[in-house]
């Protein structure tokens, strides 16, 4: 894979990742950045000082545990959603180095934006449908497994995202898959009678 592709690819797996949680992949790109483990583009270097680090630190901890409390999931699953648009706009664009400026900026928004902000709406409404039917006791289990998938894929992106693209794209058809099936098992009942 040329460095180009390359480097879209880890920008929209990390944008995907941001779609579980708007802050943790930017920690682990930040401390991946930070240790000099990937290089980002010139104008995010910010994103690799100590400052951001404990920054989105703070802000990754608070995130992780808001979503284990019942209400304030769903409340953030609705601010959430245009965060997660930018940072997955952010990150991406942040790893794609030595890539041509208009380029870089229509993968980041469209692709690392876009992907971020799909993952996101999923994850959002398969959350929705748990607060439904089990009165929000089955969102724990969600939030587990949101926290899961940011980790797995930011980590992955970073040493092979040709492996982590597939896992996202594994994962939105799924769970596209069952957003469908929620959505025609909540249809039968009003079509039957």
């Amino acid at each position: 894979m040329s460095d180009l592709a390359l480097s879209i690819v880890l920008g929209i797996a990390l944008a995907a990742a941001t779609g579980f949680r708007v802050f943790l992949p930017m920690l682990i790109v930040s401390g991946a950045a930070y240790t000099g483990h990937l290089q980002l583009d010139n104008s995010f270097a910010w994103l690799g000082t100590s400052s951001a680090l404990t920054m989105l630190g703070v802000a990754a901890l608070a995130e992780v545990l808001a979503y284990y409390v019942p209400v304030v999931d769903n409340l953030l699953d609705a601010l959430v959603t245009p965060a997660a648009l930018i940072a997955g706009t952010l990150v991406s664009a942040a790893v794609m180095t030595d890539v041509p400026p208009m380029v870089k900026w229509t993968a980041a928004v469209i692709a690392g934006g876009g992907v971020a902000g799909l993952t996101q709406g999923l994850t959002g409404i398969l959350r929705a449908h748990s607060t439904v039917l089990t009165g929000g006791l089955g969102n724990s289990i969600i939030a587990t497994a949101e926290l899961g998938g940011a980790v797995l894929i930011s980590f992955l992106a970073l040493v092979a995202p040709a492996a982590a693209i597939a896992l996202v794209m594994l994962f939105l058809l799924v769970a596209i898959r069952l957003v469908r099936r929620l959505f025609r098992g909540a249809k039968s009942p009003d079509s039957r009678t």
